[in-house]
């Protein structure tokens, strides 16, 4: 069997695994169960080499159940306590927690568990990835452009967290549930923006991260407790964003901005879904900083051609945005709306409110900017030396080559 298949079946059906078991024995006992996965898949890819099962879900599915009873009676030894559950009702309640819908129950308790306030904020998104989705340490530390041995430590820091501060293994209600629900969408949309401008050098977009958000996002919406018009507008922001995916690239893989991707292959269905969740989004008191982003991208979608854009709609949108959530990127984005708008002076005003710094790993965005502005501005050296600047902080390759070929049509203009 295909090595390529086990790796897709272990993906999607590990964090599933990990969740149900974590229901059964807690989540004190997290680490024995990722072993036990690990290990059942590690068996899979050996017996199916000779022979594929002809349904390798509900394989894995049986496997799992088995392991339920080899961890149980490891356990037992442990603790006398435990009940007998190799017959009678436990066994079937242990069976109707492999349902479907029950799979889904567990597997939001552990987004909730990954995305606790008590877990620092820099471990959230890499044990959401390796507990609920299923990812290798080797993936989420390319992901998120970390060493192994940081990602094993965040890992080790959070379930120490989670046993320390004895967290339930639950869905949280009343008034605490808002603000762990943030928390949650917070988490999911880093994994969304990951893959959409992956940071990756050899990679420009991952679409595993972004299908990977949408799937814990659409989780989130068929559950009555967590459907809430915040949740739908970050839904819809995702299929406004993933319509223009197949965009990004031309066909000798070089990176296309928005001027120049070809509107007509945008994925309209994904553009009607995201319309769809938008009217559903809109149903509120208030709108949460998804609503604004997700009426920007829709403003995008809208123009049948980049120079029909109506980028005084899309600046009053991050003027809202920039209200509820005072970020360094939203001014650089405002800025870079006014270079379309003509409006330089305005342009520079936003640019004086931020530096490099705050862009981190992304500072190539800022100097890019500032580029620009001394291009619209008729100074082409500075224009050329903060081109420069952006070149050199950049780390993906295909971002690299676009602002190479940015530099080349500055020196063209400059020897005119």
């Amino acid at each position: 069997m295909e090595k390529k298949l086990i790796d897709h079946l272990f993906r999607y059906h590990s964090g599933k695994m990990v969740s149900v078991l974590t229901r059964i024995f807690g989540l004190s006992h997290l680490e024995i169960i990722e072993d036990a996965i690990q290990d059942t898949f590690i068996k899979a890819s050996i017996s199916w080499r000779t022979k594929q099962p002809d349904i390798p879900e509900a394989w894995l599915t049986q496997a799992a159940k088995n392991r339920v009873l080899d961890i149980f009676r490891k356990l037992k030894t442990e603790q006398k306590h435990l009940p007998n559950i190799n017959q009678g009702t436990n066994t079937i309640a242990i069976n109707e927690l492999f349902l479907d819908t029950e799979i889904e129950d567990a597997q939001l308790r552990m987004i909730f568990t990954a995305c606790h306030p008590k877990l620092d904020p820099r471990d959230r998104i890499s044990f959401a990835l390796k507990t609920v989705s299923g990812f290798s340490i080797k993936e989420i530390a390319s992901a998120l452009l970390t060493k192994e041995d940081s990602i094993k430590k965040r890992l080790t820091r959070a379930r120490k967290a989670i046993q320390q501060s004895q967290l339930k293994f639950q869905i949280p209600r009343g008034k605490l549930l808002p603000q762990r629900l943030e928390s949650v969408m917070e988490v999911l949309y880093l994994i969304f923006n990951e893959g959409f401008h992956s940071n990756k050098e050899e990679t420009l977009v991952r679409k595993e991260l972004c299908g990977e958000a949408m799937r814990l996002c659409k989780m989130l919406l068929k559950n009555k407790h967590t459907r809430t018009p915040e949740v739908y507008a970050l839904f819809a922001l995702m299929c406004f964003h993933s319509a223009r995916i197949e965009t990004k690239t031309n066909a000798k893989n070089e990176l296309l901005d928005l001027k120049n991707q070809d509107r007509s292959q945008w994925h309209f269905p994904l553009i009607t879904l995201g319309h769809t969740m938008m009217n559903k989004a809109v149903d509120a008191s208030s709108f949460s900083c998804y609503h604004y982003e997700a009426a920007i991208a829709a403003e995008h979608l809208r123009a049948a051609r980049f120079e029909d854009t109506n980028w005084d709609k899309i600046l009053h949108w991050y003027e809202c945005l920039y209200t509820i959530q005072p970020m360094p990127t939203h001014l650089l984005t405002m800025a870079v709306v006014c270079l379309q708008n003509k409006d330089n002076k305005m342009a520079k005003k936003y640019l004086n409110q931020i530096k490099p710094e705050d862009f981190v790993q992304r500072a190539y965005l800022y100097y890019g900017t500032l580029s620009d502005y001394y291009y619209a501005t008729n100074n082409l050296p500075e224009a050329i030396k903060h081109i420069d600047y952006a070149i050199k902080a950049v780390n993906n390759k295909f971002e690299k080559s676009y602002l190479q070929k940015k530099k080349s049509n500055l020196l063209l203009a400059k020897n005119q």
